[in-house]
């Protein structure tokens, strides 16, 4: 296996913010992409993260394999890794090296884990609609909820997103109106449902790689959001709702 990746940030920002919800997970590499599906020890949040082949400029891999890595070790390594630098990565016996390379050449090499195996299985969610919103106006407005509570609570109808927010004393309100930053595709209802702004503001640290996030959520259920670079990387979080009473 040898895995060459021109724009190191593919890799280096997806497991720092991958590595906020999850300590420890199972890559599984084929033909076609680098995969990571994994629970956060709560089981309040899935990740779900698939680097493309076509993101590298070489992808030589002789057969399927999965590894399992300490994601804050990996993390470390990577933020070493400067804008310029080219990342290799290789098996060697029980580790994993990285290759971080340009001007100089630095080498690190990470030992792999034995993880129990769990086949993570995406849960089979349908939702009446979708949002596609301006990742900084939604990255602001979660910050504004931030202020007053612990929680937000979500509400789309079709021409609007309602954002809001309430504490023991204080509470905050946005309306978000359809238009050119926020496009909403719903044809009729209304849907309500609450997340924590705790995690919410780990997974939003992903809009570093699009401007775009797809949202999607119905009533008192699952929030999906995902973030993609085209023909290069998909990363994608889906959120438990907080019960409407807690």
């Amino acid at each position: 296996m040898k895995l060459t990746l021109a724009e190191s940030k593919l890799l280096k920002e997806p497991i720092n913010i991958i590595s906020e919800l999850v300590n420890e997970a199972t890559f599984k590499i084929d033909h076609d992409k680098i995969e990571l599906i994994a629970m956060d020890p709560a089981n309040v949040s899935m990740v779900i993260f698939r680097l493309l082949s076509s993101a590298f400029v070489d992808y030589s891999l002789e057969e399927p394999v999965s590894i399992s890595i300490n994601l804050d070790n990996l993390k470390q390594v990577l933020r070493r890794a400067k804008p310029a630098d080219i990342v290799t990565l290789e098996l060697e016996e029980n580790k994993l090296r990285i290759d971080l390379s340009s001007d100089t050449k630095r080498t690190f090499h990470l030992s792999l884990i034995n993880l129990e195996k769990q086949n993570q299985k995406i849960p089979e969610l349908k939702f009446p609609g979708s949002i596609e919103i301006s990742s900084t106006l939604f990255n602001d407005a979660i910050d504004d909820m931030d202020i007053v509570a612990d929680a937000v609570l979500l509400t789309l109808e079709s021409s609007k997103l309602s954002i809001e927010a309430a504490g023991n004393l204080n509470k905050a309100r946005i309306e978000l109106q359809k238009g050119d930053d926020l496009k909403i595709s719903l044809k009729e209802g209304k849907f309500k449902s609450k997340y924590s702004i705790e995690y919410l503001k780990k997974i939003l640290k992903a809009s570093k790689l699009s401007p775009i996030a797809n949202i999607h959520f119905s009533n008192d259920y699952p929030l999906k959001i995902q973030y993609k670079v085209i023909d290069k990387l998909d990363l994608e979080f889906i959120l438990a709702p907080r019960v409407q009473n807690d």
